[in-house]
């Protein structure tokens, strides 16, 4: 999908309308919720930090400088036990040919007991910086290309999240404003360029199969969609190019080791190892591998990301201990 918005963006629309650019998505969906959601924040019960750097189309050449995207990725996520809710901070920097995205997401989400689980519902407040560089254009003087422009702008998101102990799902949708970035262009007619941050929705689920006592099975699906328009327009969700699809499994040893594969859709392959070590297994560090099985001409052969995770203890709510005394001992 992130070829696609490669294309876009190197071949510029005309001035005054508008384009969109699809968010990143990571190969480990299945093991940082936070970067999905912002109900998931806290929902886990104990602290996690997560770090994911993403190398996409390794040695792509393009027509602009640039070349493969490159997505790194920082998520935070705390209980608040005395509000029986959570805290979650995602920041991410995205490069896409000439295009750079630095996004800051601050979340809260408030948990109710539901069934074996919890439901997490959660707001997200965005500011999303944007930056376009200097492009090869065919005509140097064309008002209609960016040059070396940039805009900030301040969004919103929501979303529901359910964690149980065999089975979780989350529904969220963010740039609910559809913010509007201007940028100057390269001629000097005053006419600028525009760039339309889309809604972005996401779905995703995985159950916990415990094959045995010592290995448990997660079949995962995530499903995301751009929603271009208005919600009054008609055709806002009629375009199957704007929804991505894919599912993998995904199995853990002892809470120590786990390999998985993963399939998205008209895209790639995927591998997944990864390895949890220290106390109680907190830091995880994950690798992941995925053959581009799709239009490799115009993407390249692989992609790969990286994870490193540490999940932080449980914390307790702190109580005046007891006092003893042999008055009360009969």
């Amino acid at each position: 999908m992130k070829g696609t918005v490669l294309a876009t963006l190197l071949l510029s629309a005309a001035a005054g309308s508008a384009l969109a650019q699809q968010q990143p998505q990571f190969t480990h969906y299945g093991l940082n919720g936070m970067s999905l959601n912002p109900a998931y924040a806290g929902i886990k019960g104990q602290g996690e930090i997560n770090g994911i750097g993403r190398y996409q189309y390794l040695n792509y050449s393009g027509i602009d400088d640039g070349g493969s995207p490159r997505t790194g990725m920082l998520t935070v996520s705390l209980p608040i036990l005395a509000t029986n809710g959570g805290v979650g901070l995602s920041v991410y920097y995205d490069q896409v040919g000439q295009a750079k995205t630095a996004n800051t997401a601050l979340s809260y989400s408030q948990h109710i007991k539901l069934g074996a689980g919890k439901l997490g519902i959660g707001i997200q407040g965005i500011c999303t910086y944007l930056g376009k560089g200097t492009y090869n254009a065919i005509d140097k003087d064309d008002i209609n290309i960016p040059k070396d422009a940039s805009d900030y702008k301040f969004d919103a998101g929501a979303g529901i999240w359910y964690e149980a102990p065999k089975f979780y799902a989350g529904i969220s949708l963010n740039n609910i404003a559809r913010s509007e970035y201007t940028f100057k262009s390269a001629g000097n007619s005053g006419i600028a360029s525009k760039y339309l941050t889309e809604n972005h929705a996401y779905f995703t689920a995985g159950y916990n199969i415990e094959a045995s006592d010592a290995v448990v099975v997660t079949p995962m699906v995530l499903v995301k969609s751009v929603l271009p328009g208005n919600y009054s327009t008609a055709s806002k969700f009629d375009n199957s190019r704007n929804y991505s699809f894919e599912g993998g499994v995904r199995a853990t040893f002892n809470d120590k080791f786990w390999a998985g594969a993963n399939y998205r859709y008209q895209e790639s392959i995927s591998g997944l190892l990864g390895i949890a070590f220290a106390k109680d297994n907190a830091i995880r560090l994950g690798y992941a591998f995925d053959f581009i099985a799709f239009d490799q001409d115009a993407r390249a052969l692989s992609s790969h990301e990286i994870l490193l995770s540490y999940r932080l203890p449980k914390p307790n709510i702190l109580s005046r201990p007891a006092i003893r005394t042999p008055r009360y001992s009969f």
